[in-house]
């Protein structure tokens, strides 16, 4: 070695109050031997705890398919970068402190470093939280249908993308949209469960509403048997007066549908609906603002 390579050598080493004696290796050799050690041990048991975890939770009925195992990947791999982060973090510093480095100007360093990034990182923390929290809950997945109520506004489509950050949505005019998760204030999702239909027939002030009310049971009678098997959960059914017009009154009608077919058991209804009134003549006035015949 050249002196001028070993005068670095010793700065550097007076630089960092590192000091080396013959008992170093029984005393803090053997210390920071036996931090890395139990660091490792550590690192491997959170993986498997963390591995365990992941099973429980593809075995849960309401994990299933691609989505699910999607959310489940997500999870997993945020819990085990926090777990091997903390545990090797508190041990680099336990084995610096082992070779004489003086942790408080590191610590201070640390602590200006972390309070600037901090300002510029709150929005960054928020939405990974925000994803963490949404991904546990299983709050949406894959492929929902949803209403996005965010800090700019509501967003209506179809779940495309999901991770801890950003929740991306296509709407359905095929705009893609990316949504900060911390942005995200209320979902309200329509994949779940079932879907209501919801039909409103008007019928003019002078006609029998319980004769329009056993015109429509006889069309839901057909439906069930017929166009609508397999689509509907329970009815139609109607409800009633919804509202008194200025020209007409308003009867609705519902539907508890499968998930998916709302539109359809609607659009089936109401051509239904509309055929048999016409044939029993029964009148309907025309809503303002609706197209007029020629």
């Amino acid at each position: 070695m050249t002196p001028d390579a070993a005068s670095y050598a010793q700065r550097v080493i007076s630089a960092t109050n590192i000091t080396f004696d013959s008992n170093w290796a029984q005393t803090h050799g053997a210390t920071a031997l036996v931090v890395f050690v139990t660091a490792t041990v550590l690192s491997v048991v959170a993986k498997i705890l963390v591995r365990r975890l992941e099973h429980k939770m593809e075995a849960l009925e309401t994990v299933d398919g691609e989505s699910g195992l999607k959310r489940t990947t997500t999870i997993t791999h945020a819990l085990t970068n926090t777990f091997l982060t903390l545990i090797w973090v508190v041990a680099l510093l336990i084995i610096l402190g082992e070779f004489g480095v003086s942790l408080a100007p590191l610590i201070a360093g640390a602590g200006i470093v972390g309070v600037a990034l901090g300002f510029g990182a709150q929005t960054l923390v928020r939405d990974g939280l925000s994803g963490f929290f949404i991904l546990w809950e299983n709050q949406f997945r894959l492929g929902d249908t949803v209403d996005a109520y965010t800090t700019a506004g509501v967003i209506s489509g179809r779940i495309e993308a999901l991770s801890l950050r950003v929740t991306s949505i296509r709407m359905f005019d095929g705009t893609l949209n990316y949504i900060p998760n911390g942005n995200i204030q209320v979902i309200a999702n329509k994949s779940r469960g079932w879907a209501r239909a919801i039909v409103d027939v008007r019928v003019a002030y002078d006609e029998d509403v319980d004769r329009v009310r056993a015109l429509l049971d006889e069309v839901f009678e057909q439906l069930r048997e017929g166009g609508l098997k397999g689509l509907i959960e329970s009815g139609p059914e109607v409800l009633g007066i919804q509202t008194m017009a200025s020209d007409a009154l308003v009867v609705r009608v519902i539907a508890d549908c499968v998930l998916g077919h709302k539109v359809e058991v609607e659009r089936m209804m109401r051509e239904r609906i509309v055929a048999r009134l016409t044939e029993a003549k029964i009148r309907v006035p025309i809503s303002p603002g609706a197209p007029q015949k020629p």
